[in-house]
C-alpha cells in the first residue's frame, strides 16, 4: 500500500473503529493551533507552525494512539498529568480502550506552540 500523502488519506486507510478517535485528536490539535499547517511526516499526520517548525504528529496503532511532541519541555510542564502516558523521550501513548484525554492533548499543543514561537524569535 502506498504511504498516505494527506491526513484524509491516512484516516481513510484506518480501520473504522480507529477513525473517530484519530479525528478527535486532529480536531483537538487544530483547535489548539488554528494557524498550524497540516502535513504528513514519517507516514503520520503532523502539524507544523512558525515557518514550518515541527509541532506534533499523531498516529493510530494496534493498542494505542500516539502523540509525538518531541519535547522535553512538554514532559516537564505537564509532569504527573502526562506521566501515565509517557512511552519514551518524545512519545505519548494513549490506550485505545480508554477515552482520549483531549484536554491534555490541547495543553501539549499549546506548550509546543510556545516553544516554536520562542525558537522563531531566535
Amino acid at each position: 500500500m502506498a504511504p498516505p500523502t494527506t491526513v484524509d488519506d491516512y484516516l481513510a486507510a484506518l480501520p473504522e473503529d480507529r477513525r473517530g478517535p484519530v479525528r478527535r485528536l486532529r480536531d483537538t490539535i487544530r483547535a489548539a493551533a488554528p494557524d498550524a499547517t497540516e502535513t504528513i511526516a514519517y507516514r503520520m499526520p503532523a502539524f507544523r507552525s512558525h515557518g514550518g517548525q515541527f509541532l506534533v504528529s499523531f498516529a493510530a496503532f494496534k493498542t494505542h494512539y500516539s502523540l509525538f511532541p518531541a519535547s522535553g519541555a512538554v514532559v516537564e510542564a505537564l509532569g504527573d498529568e502526562l506521566a501515565p502516558y509517557l512511552a519514551g523521550k518524545g512519545t505519548i501513548r494513549f490506550p485505545a480502550d480508554e477515552p482520549l484525554p483531549l484536554s491534555t492533548v490541547s495543553k501539549v499543543v499549546k506548550i509546543r506552540l510556545a516553544e516554536n514561537a520562542a525558537n522563531d524569535r531566535g
